[in-house]
């Protein structure tokens, strides 16, 4: 099961940096690993560290998650984020104030 999940992460690196028409000595290079490595690694025959998958992500501009899994999460800020930049400016400077006054309450509790 491991090996079929590393073949697929490493095919999701080698799409990923073919769609950004990285060579693989370019994106090898960049990521600072060997040529060798990256096509151990995108052919599924090695693993690869969290050091290495960090690299990889910034890279190739995806989460972690997405590589191991082909799935990215959503996390709850970036769709507030989302939200927010949506909004009208008067809606913006409300939540501003709101969580201006938010922090006062919780600054407020923290030194009693």
């Amino acid at each position: 099961m491991k090996n079929a999940q590393e073949r697929k992460a490493g095919k999701r690196i080698m799409q990923l940096r073919m769609e950004k028409r990285y060579t693989r000595e370019q994106f090898a290079d960049i990521v600072d690993i060997s040529a060798k490595f990256l096509y151990e690694i995108e052919n599924g025959k090695k693993g690869f560290s969290a050091t290495t998958l960090l690299k990889l992500s910034k890279a190739l501009n995806v989460s972690m998650e997405y590589i191991m899994t082909g799935e990215d999460y959503k996390r709850p800020e970036s769709e507030i984020a989302t939200s927010l930049e949506l909004s009208k400016p008067n809606t913006l400077e409300n939540v501003e104030r709101l969580l201006k006054v938010a922090y006062e309450i919780v600054k407020d509790k923290q030194e009693f």
